[in-house]
């Protein structure tokens, strides 16, 4: 598994290294960034629980090429914009 935060969506609250602190840290401009972007299995769940965590969906899990792909938390995101309200 491999990880990118995405420093243009990141708002540095936290959540990611409150949950998998082993794997998040801040940088000097106080947005996270992954200490290692390849994950091993010991810090796996916790970082796809950070990856759901994420409040603005900031890191992704990238294949070997460094494609993103979609996580359920993107994908519940893009579902709730569809909704409409007719009240």
């Amino acid at each position: 598994m491999k990880i990118k935060v995405d420093n243009d969506l990141c708002i540095g609250c936290g959540a990611c290294q409150a949950i998998c602190p082993d794997v998040f840290e801040f940088d000097d401009e106080g947005m996270m960034q992954a200490t290692d972007n390849d994950i091993d299995n010991e810090n796996k769940d916790d970082v796809i629980d950070a990856i759901e965590g994420c409040p603005v969906s900031a890191i992704k899990e990238i294949d070997d090429e460094g494609m993103t792909q979609a996580t359920d938390n993107d994908i519940n995101k893009e579902n709730k914009d569809d909704v409409i309200d007719d009240k």
